[in-house]
């Protein structure tokens, strides 16, 4: 087995190899760098020593020529350790190759110094030799013109240079430092470009970089990077440059990171998950904690945007994380916080007393100064945010200032994060004091919610702990055990009153969002179940409502919450006096604590005294024109004008009251002007009740000039029906100026059932013939839509007055100002009473007349019967004009619009998809046979001369039709031609 001594004699036998290319060879120095081969070259170039492109082919034609030889040489006499420590350097004709290589370039770099082209190859190829082969990544996508630090940091970090078997640092260190100075010549050279800087950068990263160079070296060379480079170019250095921190952690990181962020904080973020989790070193959270504070503040002030997407209470969320978890290393403990939030207190007392502060908040401020980069004046000096302030942070001032003071409708969250700050520290006591005041100052269920679940579980989990120590009692003493069990009595004691205080909890929280809502005092005072004394002194505390006020006074009118005590009605009547006196929102709530009030007097048979309170209530002012909507009035004075309250008045006097004391009541509405169409119709119906029927006519007279249509249509309507009801004929032309009256002023819309109305008052009472001109009148009066119905009616009383002739003109001017669709039935009906009257040409006319407004597919009933009529009445000749019309009427219809409209709604109609059909009856009476169902005319059967191929000229229906192409072809047979 080989010694130690052995082991480091085959170290320093490896070593003894480098450093290859320093001094730089030459053929004075080693003689085998030229050989005869290249003798031509070597000639070529000193005839051209001033020509690129002779220098860059040598150089190729050279490389290509190792390569291929490298290539074929193969290393498997050489043993694993040597390969693995040498790397592309294993062999002779590696080391020799690049001997040759560097010679060549050192050459052609003497007579091209500044040749970027030149010095990136020749660097490219030692770094080859002696960082091993570089790992190529396939990358999808762009990237890019001009990223943020965030995104470039992680592209940077997916393209970083890879390489595989590399040179030994500490075998191959002076083959190491001889690529560095050969860096270092080349940025003398060109310093201002990038690209040298950064491939130089990416020895650093190689994993067997000497230390030497990969620590204090780099960094310098990072700085000379930045030094040099103009600030345009800033980012692709510190891009590598943070790179390279985070590789090496602990305070390489921190340093660079806070040259870093003086430039640009966007990183602060990433900067923090870094403090978190460092790779080699302790985490920093009282740094992170006041960099994302910082943050929080900037963003809540529109100074910073975070490149993750997050809010400015997101931000402040990651804040209270790491509170959370390093509460220890962040937060102040309870003393420290109760002193910091008193010289706080008291400095902010001092600052508000003075004029001109020169502190605020226990903190320095700039008085004068440049102000900051935005114009803005700076901000003072909070060592809050300061990261390289090592004191701590006063939580609680924190989250009350920039928490629950900006961020109120996330309050739960908030005090959720401030208690188990306290929790994680040991704070009990303090944590269970920052649950109740979350809980009391809460404005939502949510947030009261998510305390009250915290509380509780943090009850449970103190609860068990102590439950716990006591089942191992072995490590405490019997005064421990005792005290402990007295604590959990104590805390088992509280717990149980959190539980019974939750819908108290939960009460107080609705009624802090609104304070206003009255079910939630209700629902307050229900809480406390049958403690009278309790409820009384609550409800004497409040007074928001018109319902709180009520159900106050029917407490003591029902003997308290449970009734065993005694009713006391004078309270009852303080507490409603005192109700009439509040401004309340709306007249109609001052309105309901006066009926209300009335109501109870009723309750308890105190009659007069119910009169009287409503007397009160209504009592008109002498000052009358006070409208009743100006708000800027009280409702005291808007009260009388309440028709709620005059309503319930004149309720009470109809009940138990005269009817002289209802009639004033009544008057007294209608001389205020406040009374609705129902006020009319009542106080008339209570009149007729008490057989005043012509004052009851006067308060319908005076509702018709009070009101205008539509509302007063409905008291015409019912002052004409009772009046015809009480006098019938026997006042029949005041009937008739009343009817006149109505019918004056009334749109055509409401004055169809007032002619009905008429007419039947003069068929009843007065002439037929005044009746019909009532008819006729409505007919050129009504709406257009009713107009159909009324001429109907019309005929039918023209009917039964004069007979079926007399209908004549009326039919034929109920043609001339209908709609289509409905003169098209109106003819229906005309036909059907000429043929009733046996005129069945006229009958043919109007079915003709109507035919030209009924499409045959939309209204195939028009048809059927114009069919059936035929088919009963007419001839072969009639027929046939039917067809005609109707092939004529189709076509004038068959638009591709109605044409589809009519298949949509025959389809709709029938049940079944319509597809029209090219195959039709070859023979039209065939068809005619076919749509109408029934059998042919005899006579044109038998008459019927015969065709010249031997076949009858109509078919019996049991045929089967011929099929033709066109559906709409007219066919005309052999007999026309005849």
């Amino acid at each position: 087995m080989p010694s130690v001594a052995e082991k480091s004699t085959s170290v320093k036998s490896l070593a003894s190899h480098f450093p290859v290319t320093l001094p730089i060879p030459t053929p004075a120095i080693n003689s085998t760098l030229l050989s005869i081969k290249d003798v031509q070259r070597e000639e070529d170039l000193l005839r051209n020593p001033s020509s690129f492109r002779a220098w860059w082919t040598a150089i190729h034609t050279t490389k290509e020529s190792f390569n291929a030889q490298l290539k074929d040489e193969r290393r498997a006499n050489l043993p694993d350790e040597t390969t693995k420590l040498l790397g592309p350097l294993a062999t002779p004709l590696a080391r020799h190759s690049l001997q040759c290589l560097t010679y060549l370039y050192e050459a052609a770099i003497a007579q091209f110094p500044g040749s970027f082209k030149l010095w990136k190859s020749y660097l490219q190829m030692r770094m080859s030799y002696v960082l091993g082969r570089q790992v190529l990544k396939k990358r999808a996508g762009g990237r890019k013109k001009l990223p943020e630090m965030k995104d470039a940091l992680e592209e940077e970090k997916e393209d970083l240079e890879s390489w595989e078997d590399g040179l030994d640092g500490v075998v191959g260190w002076e083959e190491w430092r001889a690529l560095v100075a050969t860096y270092e010549r080349a940025l003398m050279w060109l310093p201002n470009l990038p690209r040298l800087w950064i491939m130089y950068t990416s020895l650093f990263f190689h994993p067997m970089c000497p230390s030497v160079i990969s620590h204090t070296h780099a960094r310098r060379t990072f700085d000379r990077a930045l030094r040099t480079l103009p600030p345009s170019l800033h980012a692709r250095i510190w891009v590598r440059y943070l790179l390279w921190a985070e590789t090496k952690g602990g305070s390489t990181t921190v340093t660079v990171y806070r040259r870093y962020l003086v430039v640009d904080p966007t990183v602060t973020e990433h900067y923090t998950s870094i403090l978190l989790s460092p790779t080699d070193s302790v985490p920093r959270p009282l740094e992170a904690a006041k960099l994302l504070l910082s943050l929080a503040r900037k963003a809540s002030r529109g100074e910073y945007v975070s490149p993750e997407g997050k809010s400015p209470y997101q931000i402040l969320g990651d804040f209270l994380d790491i509170v959370e978890q390093f509460s220890d290393e962040v937060g102040l403990d309870v003393d420290a916080t109760v002193e910091d939030n008193e010289a706080t207190a008291k400095a902010e007392a001092e600052a508000s007393g003075k004029d001109g502060p020169n502190s605020a908040e226990g903190q320095l401020v700039r008085v004068d100064g440049p102000p900051s980069a935005d114009g803005k004046p700076a901000l003072p000096y909070d060592e809050d945010e300061d990261p390289l302030s090592l004191r701590k942070l006063n939580i609680e001032r924190i989250v009350h200032k920039d928490g629950l003071e900006v961020y109120n409708d996330q309050a739960g969250r908030l005090w959720t994060g401030l208690s188990t700050y306290w929790i994680k520290r040991g704070e009990f006591d303090r944590a269970k004091s920052t649950f109740e005041a979350g809980i009391a100052t809460v404005l939502t269920i949510r947030d009261f919610t998510q305390i009250f679940d915290a509380y509780a579980e943090f009850c449970e989990s103190l609860i068990n702990a102590m439950m716990e120590s006591l089942e191992n009692p072995d490590e405490e003493d019997d005064e421990d055990v005792k005290e402990t069990e007295q604590e959990l009595d104590v805390r088992m004691r509280e717990f149980e009153a959190l539980m019974d205080r939750r819908p108290f909890l939960v009460n107080d929280v609705l009624i802090r969002r609104n304070p206003n809502d009255v079910q939630e005092w209700e629902k307050r005072i229900a809480l406390w179940g049958e403690d009278d004394e309790k409820a009384s002194i609550f409800k004497a505390e409040i007074g928001l409502s018109d319902t709180l006020y009520v159900n106050f006074a029917k407490f003591y009118e029902e003997g308290g919450s449970s009734g065993s005590a005694e009713p006391d009605l004078d309270s009852a009547r303080k507490i409603l006096e005192r109700a009439t006196k509040v401004n309340f929102k709306a007249v109609e709530d001052l309105a309901d604590i006066w009926c209300e009030w009335s109501e109870m007097e009723l309750r308890h048979e105190n009659y007069d005294e119910a009169v009287r309170v409503m007397q009160r209530a209504a009592a008109i002012p002498k000052n009358t024109k006070i409208n009743y909507h100006d708000h800027s009035l009280p409702v005291q004075a808007r009260l009388f004008k309440s028709l709620k309250l005059w309503s319930f008045y004149v309720d009470l006097e109809e009940s138990i009251g005269t009817v002289e004391s209802t009639k004033a009541v009544y008057d007294k509405i209608m001389d205020l002007k406040i009374a609705n169409a129902q006020v009319i119709v009542n106080y008339a119906g209570f009149l007729e009740e008490n057989q005043y029927w012509e004052d009851s006519f006067k308060v319908y007279e005076r509702g018709t000039e009070v009101f205008t249509f539509p509302i007063s249509f409905e008291i015409w309507n019912i002052y004409l029906s009772k009046f015809v009801k009480r006098y019938g004929g026997s006042k029949l032309e005041r009937a008739r100026d009343l009817f006149e009256q109505a019918l004056e002023k009334c749109p055509p819309k409401s004055c169809k059932p007032l002619f009905l109305m008429y007419g039947q008052l003069e068929e009843d009472y007065g002439l037929a013939k005044r009746a019909m001109s009532i008819y006729e009148r409505a007919t050129q009066v009504v709406a257009d839509g009713d107009k159909f119905e009324m001429y109907t009616i019309y005929i039918a009383k023209a009917t039964a007055n004069y007979g079926l002739p007399a209908t004549r003109p009326i039919f034929e001017r109920a043609l001339e100002v209908l709609p289509d669709k409905q003169t098209a039935e109106m003819c229906l009906r005309f036909a059907a009473l000429e043929r009733k009257l046996g005129e069945i040409d006229r009958a043919r006319a109007i079915y003709a007349h109507a035919s030209q407004f009924c499409d045959p597919r939309v209204n195939p009933k028009f048809w059927q019967e114009w069919n059936n009529f035929e088919i009963e009445t007419g001839s072969e000749d009639t027929f046939r004009e039917m067809l005609r019309i109707k092939r004529s009427v189709q076509a004038q219809f068959n638009t591709e619009a109605s044409y589809l409209a009519a298949q949509t709604l025959s389809a709709k109609q029938n049940g079944t998809s319509v597809q029209p059909s090219a195959a039709q009856a070859a023979d039209p009476m065939a068809a005619a046979e076919q749509q109408a169902k029934g059998p042919a005319f005899v006579a044109a059967k038998k008459t019927a001369l015969p065709r010249a191929d031997g076949d009858q000229a109509s078919s019996v229906p049991a045929m089967a039709p011929q099929q033709v192409d066109n559906a709409e072809e007219i066919h005309i047979s052999d007999e026309e031609d005849l």
